[in-house]
Formats: structure tokens, sequence, C-alpha cells
């Protein structure tokens, strides 16, 4: 497997990319290919990086791994291609956004617009099998979006870090809490956004914090 990437990120990644648990995790991502469907494409799976160049990133939000069903994952966490029926928990976040900041419900879940204005659509794992969730959890994935979080922690220009769920909670050791500011809630799925996520205004949140850092508001809005 060969990642392709922004200069920015491929200095910043550079001792990881350079390890072995990378040519581990680039056989065992080749060999998934070979036998099964694996999302997102592979020109797809840096999606991320390439959209929020390393300045660029005032907000980070951290995901799990990429949507598993056909045509849904484009490498950026939570977004799905125009046209893509909106996943629930997807569906949630701009539930919020609308209830929160009182924003338009947009008729897709393209979030592409977010990570152009610096907003890092991070996945922990950027690749899955067909149809398996989490099926290539653990394999060397987490080793290099850990490093992408760490890149940013060490920015001289502190930014705001997103985490929705206890898997996203676990990266808070990377982050420099005494420079950046942290946005913490339940995971947006069905199956918990009634118990921490819907109703508590974390884009308000978001937005509050980005002041504290004497920056302008971000621009959530997707209708256009």
């Amino acid at each position: 497997m060969r990642l392709e990437l922004p200069s920015c990120w491929q200095r910043a990644l550079q001792h990881e990319l350079t390890a072995d648990s990378f040519a581990a995790l680039g056989s065992f991502v080749d060999a998934e290919r070979r036998r099964y469907t694996v999302y997102p494409p592979t020109e797809d799976v840096c999606a991320a990086l390439f959209a929020t160049p390393l300045a660029s990133v005032r907000l980070v939000l951290i995901g799990q791994d990429p949507y598993h069903g056909p045509g849904q994952a484009h490498g950026l966490c939570f977004s799905v291609p125009r046209g893509m029926a909106i996943p629930p928990s997807l569906r949630n976040i701009l539930r919020e956004l609308h209830s929160d900041l009182g924003l338009a419900m947009p008729q897709h879940g393209d979030l592409t617009r977010w990570a152009q204005r610096g907003a890092l659509l991070l996945n922990s794992v950027l690749t899955v099998r067909e149809g398996t969730a989490a099926s290539h959890a653990k394999k060397g994935w987490e080793r290099i979006t850990d490093a992408v979080i760490s890149a940013v922690s060490a920015q001289e220009r502190p930014v705001v870090f997103v985490l929705w769920g206890k898997p996203a909670e676990q990266k808070l050791s990377l982050i420099d809490r005494s420079r950046h500011r942290v946005v913490i809630r339940t995971h947006p799925s069905p199956l918990s956004a009634s118990r921490g996520f819907l109703g508590t205004r974390p884009f308000s949140e978001i937005q509050a914090a980005l002041q504290q850092l004497g920056q302008p508001p971000f621009d959530f809005s997707l209708t256009q």
C-alpha cells in the first residue's frame, strides 16, 4: 500500500510511514483489497489530509472507522458523498446543528465544506472491509492517525478537538490540553445520542472555544 499525502502531512508522519509497522499495515490492506471489497477507494483513503492541510486545521473531529456500505465512505469521518442516504449518526449531527445554531438542514450528508474550512474530519482507522465494521481496527492505522493528532497538538496555533464517544475520548492523552480546547460528548449514534448528544449544544461550545482562543466562529453551514 502506498499512501499519497500532501507534503505537510508527509513530513509530519515521516517517522510512522517508514516504520516496520506501516509496512505490515500496507501488506494487510493490500491483501484485504485482493480478497474483498474495501472502503473507501484507494484514492480517498487520505481525503481528510488532502482537504485540510496541517497549517489550516482549526477543528479536529475524530471518528472511528469508515462506513462499510457501498458508496458511503469517501475519506471524511461521518460524511457521505452527495446523493447517498444520510446515515443515522450523521442525521443526528445535522439535527443537533439545526437545533443548536439554527442552521438550515441540508439535503445531503457531504461534509467536504467543513474540511475545506479547516475541520480535520479524521477517522481513527482509515479503511474497512465491506459489511464488517471495525474489520481493519488494531491493524496499524491507529499509529498513523494518532501521529496526525499529535502533529496537530504540537502546532503553535491552538485548535478545538471534538471528541464524540468513548473511542474518541481515548485520544485525550495525545492532546496538549494546556493550549488546545476539547469538546466532549457521547457518540451521535441512535444508541447513545439521547444520552448526552442531542440537546447538549456541542456546536455552540465549539464556537465559544474558538472565541476563547481569539479566533472567528467556524462556518458550519452546508446548504449551498
